[in-house]
């Protein structure tokens, strides 16, 4: 019988590992799981993904633990399916992952001396750039993925053109740019063509986006704060309504707005 190995995540792993093979064994396996495919797990990588990024910003380390093995499973359940088909296993997937990390920083692995941050940010985007030419990714924008969140590929696709120099110069570049797109979004309102307005919120987003990026912002952690934000103020305007015995469809506009700046007030936020 081979040794064991001694570290306790390597056996948790394995065990993981087995946990699925069984769960895709062809007779005894559970039969939802055999039926998977990548494209049908593929939403629930995404969505395991949102909950470990949720349990971070919420600072619940306990249901992070959780979240994470959940997204852990996904990665083994990916490379589960690319075993089954003669593509690669797990341990392709950790030994590359390894693998790019020790070349992405020559200067902990290797002799270069690139110890300030922003030599390693260099040779990083250095190595990054190669592994795109070896994968024969032509043009600025390869490489990134299209199923990133529509403002975080903004954010990449605006950061990948500005290193090579196409960006605006400085932030109120962006926001005149921001009232350009505003007012285009105005002259489209009294014809109100669904595509064209689709099309000018669209470029209004983007600006938005880039907006976030000069002032060294994530666009999408911005919007989920708003959410939250918005989700905590009305909540408690519903709140006050009940505490009324009355329901947001009972009261008027005037009146939710009215509690909406109270609670702004109380609140401070």
């Amino acid at each position: 019988m081979p040794d064991q190995p001694s570290h306790p995540a390597a056996a948790a792993l394995l065990r993981l590992l087995d946990v699925m093979a069984a769960l895709r064994h062809p007779e005894q396996g559970c039969p939802w799981d055999r039926e998977q495919s990548f494209a049908t797990i593929a939403p629930y990588t995404i969505e395991e993904a949102y909950e470990v990024a949720d349990a971070i910003e919420r600072e619940d380390f306990p249901a992070l633990a959780d979240e994470l093995g959940d997204l852990l499973l996904q990665v083994v359940y990916h490379a589960r399916l690319a075993e089954e088909q003669g593509r690669f296993d797990f341990a392709d997937v950790a030994r590359q992952s390894g693998d790019k990390m020790v070349r992405r920083h020559p200067h902990v692995f290797g002799e270069e001396a690139a110890r300030s941050a922003g030599m390693h940010a260099s040779a990083w985007e250095e190595q990054k750039r190669a592994e795109r030419l070896h994968r024969a990714e032509k043009g600025t924008l390869a490489g990134i993925p299209r199923g990133l969140p529509a403002l975080t590929r903004a954010e990449k696709l605006s950061r990948r053109a500005a290193r090579v120099g196409f960006d605006w110069p400085d932030v109120h570049s962006v926001l005149a740019k921001l009232d350009e797109e505003v007012e285009e979004l105005k002259a489209e309102l009294d014809e109100a063509v669904p595509e064209r307005l689709a099309d000018e919120v669209g470029d209004l987003l983007f600006v938005l986006a880039n907006l976030a990026r000069k002032l060294s912002l994530d666009p999408e952690t911005c919007l989920r704060a708003a959410n939250r934000k918005f989700a905590r103020r009305f909540g408690a305007v519903e709140a006050a309504l009940a505490a009324e015995g009355r329901t947001p469809r009972e009261a008027t506009l005037a009146e939710m707005e009215a509690l909406w700046q109270r609670v702004k007030r109380e609140r401070m936020d």
